[in-house]
């Protein structure tokens, strides 16, 4: 199975991916491709210049607002320290409310996921976030805090630093699911959900049937076990006619506005089934679980 998604990956992507399985609490087994170092340090660069730009604008509000009692030093030691207050708010308001995604982690196709399965807890977010003052951000700036001597110890002092930044930095390369020393003390790791266009116009070819996140979101667990039984029993008239019926029931139950011809019907829920296994599978994996179509999708804790 892997191998096959992995040639999967190098047609669509055009590269070849780590790919593990992890194990939900409540047992169910997901596939996810790890993410590569280039597209975290992509994803890292483009939040850093986001961060920067608001640091840049913070500081020249700071300049007109006191233009005429400005004093540098104290107003670049308040923009430091707004500085770091805003780096790390950046990081852990946009994985609380975007599900791990920064908006560069959005705009790279990245997500943070607990390595356990279970849903990302705000504890894990806010561990992994201030790891990072530790692992870049501290001896970066020791770094460039290091006054220079004439008899060459502040080069050494320097470059230890700059050592410490660029060896912990360079552990994702040394495990196989490229993890940094944030991912490792919160129990994160990062992966990719590339967006593919054409997947969706490939599955109309072959299944001719594409459907919608409100219709998906209709039904929960509960009938998707229904509606696997139904498909698993042996074939006869009874078990036909049996189909056709549910096909028309979930036709009215999420809108499907297309006819359906009673041949088709089978097609039809084989189409169904699959679309609706692997949203709620893609739901569950970031904790959003749904017993049945009554309950609304809920977070477990």
């Amino acid at each position: 199975m892997a191998q096959r998604l992995d040639r999967i990956n190098r047609l669509l992507d055009g590269v070849t991916r780590n790919r593990r399985e992890i194990t939900s609490p409540e047992g169910i087994v997901l596939e996810v491709d790890v993410a590569n170092p280039g597209e975290r340090l992509v994803a890292f660069l483009i939040d850093f210049l986001f961060w920067m730009l608001a640091t840049i604008l913070l500081y020249v509000i700071l300049r007109l607002m006191l233009a005429e009692n400005f004093n540098r030093s104290v107003a670049v030691t308040l923009v430091l320290f707004v500085a770091f207050l805003l780096r790390n708010l950046y990081f852990i308001h946009f994985e609380l409310q975007s599900q791990g995604a920064t908006p560069g982690k959005r705009i790279t196709n990245l997500k943070v996921i607990d390595r356990g399965g279970g849903p990302l807890l705000p504890g894990a977010i806010i561990a992994r976030n201030l790891t990072r003052e530790v692992e870049i951000f501290l001896p970066l700036g020791l770094f460039f805090a290091v006054p220079q001597l004439d008899d060459g110890a502040g080069f050494w002092t320097a470059a230890a630093y700059f050592g410490w930044a660029v060896s912990i930095s360079a552990l994702p390369f040394f495990n196989r699911d490229r993890l940094r020393a944030g991912d490792l003390i919160a129990g994160t790791m990062v992966i990719s959900v590339p967006r593919r266009a054409l997947l969706a116009e490939l599955a109309s070819e072959s299944a001719r049937h594409v459907f919608s996140r409100s219709q998906l979101e209709a039904y929960g667990a509960f009938e998707l076990q229904v509606l696997e039984e139904l498909l698993r029993r042996p074939a006869s008239p009874e078990t036909t006619l049996l189909q056709q019926q549910v096909c028309a029931k979930i036709c009215r139950k999420i809108g499907w506005t297309e006819p359906v011809p009673a041949a088709d019907a089978l097609d039809f829920l084989r189409a169904f089934y699959s679309a609706e296994r692997a949203h709620l599978e893609r739901e569950q994996l970031f904790g959003h679980y749904r017993a049945d179509k009554t309950e609304a999708a809920a977070t477990r804790r």
